[in-house]
């Protein structure tokens, strides 16, 4: 029997410039389920390249947003929560083998030769890969360090809002936790989160993260650039966008007007995730497929720009790699299609983090 538990039941918090999402699973049986959930836009000016810079009206909104959840009343206290991709430095390394107390002493002494920022200004972590991808002389270690300033300042609206920061973790992290089945992949996949304020890649190999970069192009940036280009407001560009995406499916003028208003963004992020594929691929020739190495035989994409019709198969044509929108419930529901979740799929996409971070939550609190 336990009276106190080192591992409270928490919830799912993702933090980006423009949205804030919340999640609560719940288990049932080998699986789990959703309980709550919630999203609510954030002003632009509160949060502007993941820096905090109203913290009072970011903790208005925390604690408005979890006393009315869709789905069940949250009523833990405990948060999982995310921090910002463009803030983080992420990166697998070797060192040579030993026990896990040498390990935990040597680990920030070889963080320090790797890490763009000062020692001193950030926080440490790091994640031991499974031993079964290592090799027998070397650790895979994947370590991470963020900007102490960044930490502190969503710790502190977490905790003004009356909630306990559990843990905090990269918003790549959290992603790879809910796409990659069973947390493994025998070859390098390319995850693509589309947000609404920034598109991050992640390479996942064997049983890690192996790489990870942002840049500002975003799903809001087609939005804008449909308003500029036909005249619209925000809101109608935004409709404009969901309905034709890239697809010209018939000779309407709006159709085509569309289509070419956001086309020079989309080739832009296609060139940018050319040359993302291939400095990974320069960087991991050498290596075996378990350890990061291989070329990249998928691209999933995620976070609600993925569901920008045509997108999938452009990425796919011009790549030439397998590209198809990712399931975020894969490691929560046993099938998808027979167990109908109370978000829709094409809405779920942006819960993506969100599911990550709770997934974490729950599974450490069982």
């Amino acid at each position: 029997m336990e009276f106190l538990s080192l591992n409270p039941e928490a919830f799912g918090m993702d933090f980006s410039d423009l949205r804030l999402r919340i999640v609560k699973l719940e288990k049932r049986g080998k699986f789990f389920d959703l309980v709550s959930w919630n999203e609510k836009v954030i002003p632009e000016g509160i949060i502007k390249n993941g820096e905090i810079l109203n913290k009072e009206k970011l903790v208005s909104i925390i604690k408005n947003m979890v006393d009315k959840t869709r789905g069940r009343r949250i009523t833990v206290k405990y948060v999982v929560a995310s921090l910002p991709e463009q803030k983080a430095f992420l990166q697998v390394i070797k060192v040579p083998k030993m026990d896990k107390d040498e390990l935990k002493t040597a680990i920030p002494f070889e963080i320090e030769n790797y890490i763009p920022m000062p020692i001193d200004q950030v926080y440490l972590d790091y994640e031991l890969i499974s031993p079964e991808f290592n090799n027998a002389k070397n650790l895979d270690v994947l370590i991470g360090a963020m900007p102490k300033n960044i930490v502190d300042s969503y710790s502190y609206c977490i905790k003004e809002a009356g909630l306990i920061p559990k843990a905090l973790e990269v918003e790549s992290q959290s992603i790879a936790r809910v796409l990659i089945k069973n947390h493994v992949s025998s070859s390098p996949v390319l995850i693509i989160d589309f947000g609404r304020s920034t598109t991050s890649f992640m390479v996942f190999s064997g049983c890690s993260l192996r790489f990870t970069s942002s840049i500002d192009i975003s799903s809001q940036d087609l939005t804008q650039m449909i308003s500029q280009k036909l005249g619209t407001t925000l809101d109608e560009a935004e409709n404009l966008k969901l309905k034709y995406g890239l697809e010209i499916s018939d000779k309407s003028v709006g159709n085509k007007k569309v289509v070419e208003a956001i086309t020079p963004l989309i080739i832009d992020l296609i060139k940018q995730t050319r040359k993302y594929i291939d400095y990974y691929h320069t960087h991991s020739n050498n290596m075996p497929i378990l350890e990061g190495g291989g070329g990249i035989e998928k691209v999933l994409l995620c976070g609600l720009g993925s569901n920008l019709k045509g997108l999938s198969k452009l990425i796919s044509r011009e790549l030439g790699i397998k590209t198809e929108i990712a399931n975020p419930w894969i490691n929560i529901f046993p099938e998808l299609n027979k167990k109908i979740p109370k978000i829709s799929f094409k809405e779920s996409l942006g819960y993506t983090t969100a599911l990550g971070l709770a997934l974490r939550g729950i599974q450490e609190e069982i």
